[in-house]
């Protein structure tokens, strides 16, 4: 690494901790972190592959979930690929440009997650609570803006920080971490600190909080409005869904709110590690099982393209 003339190393890479001190947890995390991967891609790729060959799930929600699905296989693929590559490498290094372009990636598209799911709420909200009014409410005009302000928006709040906010590192270049996660990298910058670290909370509050209280919200009006419904099983089948998309949403809210609205030290440990594999990984890979592949109609739609795709 090159030193400035005021005697202060300037980081030109990073050393990425990890579990190197834990060869077998090491190898563990590899197999488990290869089948989170292979079993994101499957089912995300699954699920945008079969809403755009049938026509039956040209709706509002699945539109909704084929952008989910998209995310979520970018996200993933943003620190999951190099997190194995490094799994063998004690101390795997990372150039800082790399490390940066990862981190920025990763929250670029966590926080687009964030507001889409908040978006599928609405929509969900819309149908069951205004089912005669749903296709006026939802027009594809709205769907559309929506989904673009989703991306639009968090892609806002990744980059203005780059330009008025930039980080510097000259100091120590250990990330005690199996990424370059946000929080990690932080803590080795040399300037404003503390200016990204009230940044860093401000902008949580928009992109967690916020969306995190109107979800919750939304599926309480969705859960009075079920119970309103007479009949017991549609009742059951109407709970089931909601609480396992609430699982999701708490896992992924939870995990995430618990990383960035807490203050930090100037280490990561652990336990912040594994908050990361939460919302970073598990929830990714949760999300095309709970929203859509124990749907009905998305049974029906594998099942129609599977047999277009068989010889008769």
């Amino acid at each position: 690494m090159p030193v400035t003339d005021e005697n202060q190393t300037v980081v030109t890479q990073f050393i990425l901790v990890g579990l190197s001190d834990h060869p077998q947890a090491q190898l563990v995390l590899f197999w488990l972190l290869l089948g989170v991967y292979f079993l994101t891609l499957l089912g995300n790729g699954l699920m945008i592959m079969v809403i755009i060959a049938d026509s039956h799930l040209h709706t509002p929600m699945y539109f909704f979930l084929s952008n989910l699905s998209l995310i979520d296989i970018f996200y993933t693929t943003s620190s999951i690929p190099q997190i194995l590559a490094n799994s063998f490498t004690y101390r795997a290094s990372i150039p800082v440009p790399n490390c940066l372009t990862q981190m920025y990636s990763g929250l670029f598209f966590g926080m687009t997650e964030c507001l889409l799911l908040a978006v599928m709420a609405y929509d969900r909200f819309a149908a069951v609570c205004h089912p005669l009014h749903y296709t006026l409410i939802m027009s594809n005009r709205l769907c559309t803006c929506l989904v673009a302000a989703s991306w639009i928006i968090a892609f806002l709040l990744t980059v203005i920080p780059i330009y008025f906010m930039p980080v510097s590192f000259c100091g120590p270049n250990l990330i005690n971490h199996f990424s370059c996660e946000a929080q990690a990298v932080y803590t080795l910058a040399c300037s404003n600190v503390r200016i990204n670290e009230i940044f860093t909370i401000a902008r949580a509050i928009p992109i967690l909080v916020v969306p995190f209280v109107f979800i919750m919200a939304t599926y309480i009006r969705i859960g009075l409005a079920v119970l309103r419904i007479r009949s017991a099983e549609a009742q059951s089948k109407a709970f089931s869904t909601c609480g396992s998309h609430l699982i999701v949403v708490g896992i992924f809210y939870g995990s995430a709110m618990s990383a960035y609205l807490r203050p930090h030290g100037k280490s990561s440990s652990d336990q912040d590690k594994l908050i990361s594999l939460l919302y970073g990984t598990l929830t990714p890979m949760l999300n095309p099982i709970i929203y859509s592949l124990r749907n009905k109609d998305v049974k029906g739609a594998i099942y129609r393209v599977i047999k277009k795709k068989l010889p008769e």
